[in-house]
């Protein structure tokens, strides 16, 4: 299991838009992260950053990435996500959300 997480920030004026989108995501969505091997799934906010965490059970992370995204329900909600997040300058190239490094845990 590889666990990720990654950081964007938000624009302080869609903060509640985005709040509003993910009290009911679509069902379509739902279902394509879960059948690309995310789980354990959450989305935190601070101070106009976005804090996202999954887990992937899967075996191989970039098709998994790649299936996701070919998903025209993700695409149509990564299009009304994207205009209100603003991605760090320090991210990888091909990344919108920045993936973090991993320098702790505990089970």
């Amino acid at each position: 299991m590889r666990r990720v997480g990654s950081v964007i920030k938000i624009k302080p004026d869609k903060i509640e838009e985005y709040k509003r989108y993910h009290a009911s995501v679509w069902p379509e969505v739902l279902k394509k992260i879960k059948e690309c091997n995310i789980r354990n799934y959450s989305i935190f906010l601070k101070d106009n950053y976005l804090f996202s965490y999954f887990e992937y059970i899967g075996d191989n992370y970039e098709a998994d990435m790649k299936k996701m995204a070919d998903d025209p329900h993700t695409q149509k909600w990564w299009s009304i996500m994207k205009p209100m997040q603003e991605p760090l300058p320090t991210r990888k190239s091909g990344e919108w959300w920045a993936e973090m490094e991993e320098v702790f845990h505990l089970d």
